[in-house]
């Protein structure tokens, strides 16, 4: 099965949309607050560029998705 992760903030809209699908669908994946976890944004931070625009989906440790739906919610540096 593969690894998601699931980058996003608390204020998203379209994270909580993302990782309702997600649980809808029964996928397991871990979840990370990039706002308040700062291991997780650094993380990020070396797949992608800042400004983050979130949700973004990882599996295996690759961007499948950023964005729910053509839409997003942008971050800060």
């Amino acid at each position: 099965m593969p690894d998601l992760e699931l980058y996003g903030t608390a204020a998203c809209p379209y994270t909580a949309e993302m990782r309702e699908w997600l649980e809808w669908h029964r996928r397991t994946f871990r979840e990370y607050d990039i706002e308040r976890d700062q291991e997780a944004r650094e993380r990020l931070k070396q797949i992608v560029t800042p400004p983050f625009a979130v949700p973004i989906l990882l599996e295996d440790g690759k961007v499948i998705e950023v964005g729910w739906r053509g839409r997003s919610c942008l971050v800060a540096k």
